[in-house]
């Protein structure tokens, strides 16, 4: 796999840069897509348990579900794309990370500007009280954990099915696409609004953009390259060039 010419004169050239990741990119450390396949979680969907219906309905479930997916992604390290990421955010004065992975990845590998529109599975908010914090035990000491500010239930700090994204984030995703003069989209499908709608924004702002997937997705038609290729693989070659 070869690098167009014409993408790294772009990176080279950016004032600003912009990296829009999705699940591609976290596959290749080994995070699961969580679509049931073990066990008891076999009997149910993403769609049936990631909701604040049925965090209302049985919270201790659903804290059970999360507690799972934590023991699994905890001893998971990032990859080589992850910390090339963190090394363009040291190259580029202005940069942003915007990414739709809530598994504290680019975090652990020493990114710092991130903007992650789905939240964290690592950060825990209070249902009643204004309280939110960090908890990276594994497993939980108490299912559902309580708040340590009013004892009401806590729920993980992340976007649930049929709840709107923040509006601080989101608006300062947009505010970066807008601004870019070049988009760098990693391992994302191109479908889940309106993270999908990024790179549209950025292009007809002005911005290039490079789409790096292994397959074709609805970014490929508006994207000035379509680089056909796993995360990893992409940032070892990135990485020759940016040695030069």
């Amino acid at each position: 796999m070869k690098l167009p010419k014409e993408f790294i004169e772009a990176l080279r050239a950016a004032r600003k840069l912009v990296v829009l990741t999705g699940a591609g990119i976290s596959a290749e450390s080994g995070v699961p897509t969580f679509r049931g396949k073990d066990g008891l979680w076999k009997r149910y969907r993403p769609e049936e348990l990631a909701t604040p219906f049925a965090f209302k309905k049985n919270p201790k479930l659903v804290w059970e579900w999360y507690d799972w997916r934590r023991s699994l992604i905890a001893p998971l390290e990032p990859n080589e794309a992850h910390r090339l990421i963190a090394e363009l955010e040291e190259r580029y004065p202005e940069f942003a990370l915007i990414t739709q992975n809530i598994d504290g990845l680019h975090k652990k590998a020493g990114s710092k500007k991130i903007l992650e529109l789905h939240g964290n599975i690592w950060r825990v908010r209070c249902t009643n009280c204004p309280y939110k914090g960090e908890d990276y035990r594994v497993p939980l000491e108490e299912v559902p954990p309580k708040c340590p500010e009013c004892g009401a239930l806590l729920r993980p700090d992340v976007v649930w099915f049929g709840e709107p994204l923040d509006a601080e984030i989101l608006n300062e995703a947009v505010h970066h696409s807008e601004t870019c003069d070049l988009m760098l989209v990693i391992g994302t499908s191109g479908v889940v609004q309106p993270a999908a709608s990024l790179p549209l924004i950025a292009k007809n702002a002005g911005a290039k953009v490079a789409e790096v997937n292994p397959e074709s997705t609805p970014i490929t038609s508006i994207a000035d390259w379509s680089i056909r290729s796993k995360a990893v693989e992409f940032a070892q070659k990135l990485k020759e060039h940016l040695k030069d």
